[in-house]
């Protein structure tokens, strides 16, 4: 019991390190998602092709599917080891409810097909910037999938703030998947 509630107080932490306030990414009564990738475990080293350091390509992901309801998917992907506060990595969203899963190296452009969009990242450009940490400590690099109830009105490549406040209220599901990586 102790174990699962340090998981909790632990899990509540970096959800607040990341997007400022549990309710901006789900309730408690909110139904997990199961989000996975074929190249890496969650809690397992980033493989380097996915990082500043590689070619620099998003990772391939899958999900399971969303709840009734669910209208569209958002994605999303920050570090929050980083200093002074969490660095944001990729932003995509208005995937289809029939979406269960992204290849390998998602384009770095801001309007792709089916009317999916990406945000902008931390460096101000759209789609996927791998992990680049300065040398030393190892950083965590959460990957959260999202069915929402809506798809969203948002410009492409919109800052990481515009996607916060316009999921707030609309994850029926969610999932995530901590990748790592040490220079």
């Amino acid at each position: 019991m102790q174990s699962k509630q340090s998981y909790k107080i632990v899990r509540f932490a970096l959800t607040i390190l990341i997007f400022g306030s549990t309710s901006i990414l789900h309730a408690e009564s909110a139904e997990k998602l199961s989000l996975s990738s074929s190249t890496f475990a969650n809690g397992a080293p980033l493989p380097k092709k996915y990082t500043g350091d590689g070619a620099d390509i998003s990772p391939p992901l899958a999900w399971t599917s969303g709840p009734k309801g669910t209208k569209s998917y958002s994605l999303c992907c920050s570090d929050p080891d980083a200093m002074p506060e969490p660095f944001w990595h990729w932003t995509l969203f208005n995937m289809s409810p029939n979406t269960k899963q992204l290849g390998e190296n998602v384009p770095k452009v801001a309007c792709l097909a089916q009317g999916v969009t990406q945000g902008a990242n931390e460096v101000r450009t759209p789609g996927y910037t791998g992990p680049a940490p300065p040398p030393g400590k190892v950083h965590h690099y959460v990957f959260q999938i999202m069915a929402l109830d809506t798809m969203l009105s948002l410009k492409p490549g919109c800052d990481k703030n515009s996607f916060k406040t316009a999921i707030k209220g609309h994850v029926l599901a969610e999932g995530q998947l901590t990748g790592t990586y040490k220079r």
